[in-house]
């Protein structure tokens, strides 16, 4: 399948990526985001990310939006706080972009 271009709506900023389905766009940035807290030493860091992880995600394509619910789990809190960060990826549901409505006159 070829890549297609999607829009990742997160409700804060709008982020032009490649893709060829719509949650796999959707996991690969979130799997990006997780990553920035795995990687993060700082607490203070880790918690300002933590705050800053996107709910509500939307991936735009050409003629279909899907938004997905994103719930975020904490698994690890002991020394390696930012070892275990784990999601659920939940599909909302699926709105038509296309604006090209007619009409029929007889």
């Amino acid at each position: 399948m070829a890549k297609r271009q999607f829009t990742i709506d997160t409700g804060k900023e709008q982020i032009p990526v490649e893709g060829q389905v719509h949650r796999n766009v959707a996991i690969k940035y979130l799997m990006k985001r997780r990553r920035s807290l795995l990687m993060t030493k700082n607490s203070e860091k880790v918690e300002k990310l933590w705050e800053d992880l996107p709910k509500n995600i939307r991936i735009i394509g050409k003629q279909v939006t899907r938004q997905y619910s994103v719930k975020w789990e904490r698994l690890g809190s002991e020394e390696f706080e930012g070892s275990r960060f784990a999601f659920m990826l939940e599909d909302l549901d699926e709105q038509s972009t296309n604006n090209d409505s007619f009409s029929v006159e007889l």
